[in-house]
């Protein structure tokens, strides 16, 4: 059926995610008198399921507490240790006073995200898939199956399957990672350490550009581990063994009949300095833009893209100008940006030398720098976002 209704909002975020909500919630603090002029569109209705790992790291945190939100208001189980490990070896996180992680379901986090920007006035129409999306003579247009939008800026968050990159910048995709992933019910007694977390590199030398997970988890009261596997696809090209494969091998210590866990996979765009994030009327956020070549963390990045992409837009305002031509050096500049390089520089080194004998050398020998690296390169970087 073609569009019918016609509204008009200055700002028409396509994504109701944690990118898309963290930028309304950015401009409902910094910018109040914008709230009735912001729409989100999601295309399911709340709570959707959601594969994602549901790590909220420290600075996932403190963005949201910067937000006057509380995420201990919907469940969630702590891992108290974090071990990032090369064959059965490496190094362990485990902050001192404080948790390594906290680890939600997406469906009840994006649900609750949704709920908060709510309460601050902020419109969200569910079940609003969008089929197309332009930018022409300073008007932005965004057609849903019932309504027509006009508006001033599109918010690009519909996450890597979004639309809004491939018909706003064509020829501009990303480069997309692997996932997959699984939960199973936590069995007394396992070899599993119900408060820990695991980070396993060891598929690197399967040709694998990445790593398997093993989270303690929880849904439905029920206590769970959240296991998966990440492949940055740097080797794609390469004679590599099916990542089902890797995954139920690396697993086989550890749990008890994988064969029979029902993985799930999705793809993931990954961060690039040569794409553009930008154009007239249009910004990126979340993994629209690009997320985390390392990890493919995405929680925390999509919560600090919301913060860049408010203070963006908040200067277009005062401006009155939405070419958003420094949109993409106001990312780079921040802290978010600053991480995001880093962690692309990592796992360039990283995965493409594969070898054993050099693994060993940066997860067996290396550990202290290592470590040191981590905590001041890669974690805590929400602290410096301003």
């Amino acid at each position: 059926m073609a569009s019918t209704e016609i509204n008009t909002f200055e700002i028409i975020i396509i994504g109701g995610g944690p990118a898309g909500l963290s930028t309304a919630l950015h401009i409902a603090k910094i910018t109040p008198y914008l709230i009735p002029k912001i729409i989100i569109l999601e295309k399911s209705k709340y709570p959707r399921p959601k594969l994602c790992g549901g790590g909220l790291t420290v600075d996932a945190e403190l963005l949201l507490k910067r937000l006057g939100l509380d995420v201990n208001e919907i469940p969630y189980r702590l891992a108290n240790s974090v071990s990032l490990e090369y064959e059965g070896k490496g190094l362990t996180l485990k902050p001192k006073n404080q948790h390594a992680l906290k680890v939600i379901q997406r469906d009840e986090f994006d649900h609750w995200l949704a709920m908060k920007a709510r309460e601050r006035g902020i419109e969200i129409r569910e079940n609003s898939p969008v089929q197309q999306v332009k930018s022409e003579n300073g008007v932005v247009t965004v057609e849903t199956n019932s309504t027509t939008y006009h508006g001033r800026i599109i918010v690009g968050s519909d996450g890597s399957n979004g639309i809004t990159r491939d018909q706003l910048l064509p020829g501009q995709r990303l480069k997309t990672a692997r996932l997959l992933e699984a939960r199973e019910r936590e069995i007394p007694g396992s070899l599993q350490n119900n408060d820990h977390a695991i980070f396993d590199f060891s598929p690197i030398s399967s040709g694998v550009s990445g790593y398997t997970w093993d989270f303690p988890s929880m849904a439905n009261g029920e206590l769970e581990r959240c296991i998966g596997i990440f492949d940055n696809n740097l080797q794609a090209g390469k004679k590599r063994p099916p990542l089902r494969n890797v995954l139920l091998h690396e697993m086989q210590s550890t749990h008890n009949d994988p064969s029979e866990i029902k993985l799930q996979g999705h793809p993931l765009r990954l961060y690039s300095l040569f794409k553009p994030i930008s154009n007239p009327g249009v910004l990126l956020v979340g993994d629209s833009a690009g997320s985390d070549p390392l990890f493919g963390e995405g929680i925390s990045l999509a919560l600090g893209y919301g913060h860049v992409a408010a203070k963006t837009i908040k200067k277009s305002f005062e401006s009155m100008n939405f070419e958003f031509k420094d949109y993409k050096r106001a990312i780079l500049s921040s802290s978010l940006g600053q991480t995001l390089i880093i962690r692309k520089i990592i796992a360039e080194i990283l995965y493409t030398f594969d070898r054993r004998w050099f693994q060993r050398i940066i997860w067996h020998g290396l550990i202290p720098i290592v470590k040191a690296a981590g905590w001041i390169f890669v974690l805590n970087w929400a602290k410096r976002l301003k």
